[in-house]
């Protein structure tokens, strides 16, 4: 269900970026523009980012290195879909292309569809999932939905990034996140306070989960559930055919005979609630995969540094 039009490649996405003070690029593969970000990292200096490449053709490709080597960047990073997109990418350059230290987006994401009834949906979802959503709803929970409600989500998300041990972005970058006309922002009320919060887009025909944070004191009137039903039934509204809940994590390397490591465990086990949370959403719907991040080198030397210096804080990281 991999779909060239992205929000990550929109232009509503490429100006946010410019906003928060990122330097970017565009080109064209004759359909749409290509965003490109870009990067500076100490020492290592500036590369590309493409997120969400998609499908994209030769042509784009060379361009994409073109672009990069006038810029003299050390290498472009790509989000590739599928095994045949990067078997196509490598066909057809000389540079050399390796995965990347890091993913720059889940390889992992669900997406269920929702241009069914609403009854379809809900009898669709696991049990114990319409259950919290008819709990909320009894304990009293509203959802309301509204940008002025910006400081009540940077009050949550400093809450759940220091209890999951995580770090958010800065508050600047979801105060302009909230400028895109696409993007709205939903809370969750309890007894007059403010206890969860969630930042959807809505794009052509998907509506996606970006950002969320809750308050871990108020889990039991299950606030999260009422909000992402809240979301999909607007997001139905307003004629999305498909909800993105985002990143998951499971373990599908079993499908595809890639040993899992000790990364990935960690992974799993750090992802888990979440994963779970979201997989109630839909019995039927499975997770889509994406190759993850590669990385075109343009500079050699360059990008041996950086990977030098990705292992050298790894080692300490260990330790």
């Amino acid at each position: 269900m991999f779909k060239d039009n992205d929000f990550l490649q929109s232009d509503e996405w490429i100006r946010f970026q410019k906003s928060v003070g990122n330097r970017t690029h565009q080109i064209s593969d004759g359909r749409f523009d290509l965003n490109i970000i870009e990067h500076v990292l100490p020492i290592a200096g500036r590369y590309f980012y493409v997120p969400r490449m998609g499908h994209s053709n030769d042509s784009t490709v060379s361009k994409l290195i073109d672009l990069a080597e006038k810029e003299r960047t050390g290498w472009i990073r790509i989000d590739v879909p599928g095994e045949d997109d990067l078997k196509l990418i490598k066909k057809n350059i000389k540079n050399k292309i390796a995965k990347a230290p890091h993913d720059m987006q889940p390889r992992e994401i669900f997406m269920i569809d929702i241009s069914k009834s609403e009854e379809e949906i809900l009898s669709d979802m696991k049990p114990k999932t319409r259950y919290n959503i008819r709990l909320a709803s009894k304990k009293g929970v509203s959802i309301k939905k509204g940008k002025i409600y910006i400081n009540d989500f940077l009050r949550l998300t400093k809450l759940t990034s220091e209890r999951q041990g995580i770090s958010a972005h800065p508050e600047n970058y979801y105060r302009k996140m909230l400028e895109i006309p696409q993007v709205e922002l939903y809370i969750a009320e309890y007894d007059g306070k403010v206890i969860a919060s969630g930042i959807i887009s809505f794009y052509g025909d998907t509506a996606i989960y970006l950002h969320g944070a809750s308050d871990n004191d108020y889990r039991n009137v299950m606030a999260t559930f009422a909000l992402q039903w809240q979301a999909i039934s607007d997001a139905k509204e307003r004629g999305c055919k498909f909800y993105d809940f985002g990143g998951i994590s499971t373990n599908y390397e079993s499908d595809t005979n890639v040993r899992i490591t000790n990364d990935k465990k960690e992974l799993n086990k750090k992802w888990s609630g979440i994963t779970r949370f979201k997989l109630g959403f839909s019995k039927s719907a499975k997770p889509l995969y994406f190759m993850g991040s590669y990385d075109i080198v343009i500079s050699p030397l360059r990008y041996f540094s950086y990977r030098l210096l990705q292992k050298i804080k790894s080692f300490f990281k260990r330790r």
